[in-house]
């Protein structure tokens, strides 16, 4: 077997406990935990997949897209999730709005902070250092308001 140049970068390893959320470059941490739990309850999802035209200029050109957060394709289901800023949290709500008035058809679920919040709560994993730790109370299914 030929050794390998000194120049070639070296083969990426993954650690077996390595999940899905471990290898996204997320634009806020916030997205990461619920990428997190998304993968701690073995839940399928996909990062930014689809970006939605919701508005144009006169000649038809587009002027805003909205890119929701997650897909999960199990569930046909887009979440979009939001921070305690409640000017991000507006803007996302209209943008959200606006997506359903033009695509009847997408469903989407805003996942808030306080959701987040109220899940680690129930669960009691508000204190523990890293929700993930603890193991879920029933790893096929997710906690109520999760994704519904």
């Amino acid at each position: 077997m030929p050794k390998r140049a000194a120049a070639d970068p070296k083969p990426q390893q993954r650690r077996r406990d390595e999940v899905p959320s471990d290898r996204i470059e997320f634009a806020h941490e916030s997205e990461r935990e619920y990428a997190r739990l998304l993968d701690f309850y073995q839940i399928e999802w996909q990062y930014e997949p689809r970006s939605f035209d919701i508005d144009w200029d006169a000649d038809g050109n587009v002027l805003k897209q909205f890119t929701p957060d997650f897909y999960l394709p199990a569930y046909d289901l887009y979440i979009e999730v939001t921070t305690m800023n409640q000017k991000l949290v507006t803007k996302k709500n209209r943008k959200v709005r606006r997506l359903r008035e033009l695509y009847p058809g997408v469903k989407i679920k805003i996942f808030y902070q306080r959701d987040y919040v109220a899940l680690l709560k129930k669960y009691g994993l508000e204190g523990s250092g890293d929700a993930m730790d603890a193991p879920p109370p029933d790893a096929k299914s997710p906690p109520p308001g999760m994704i519904d």
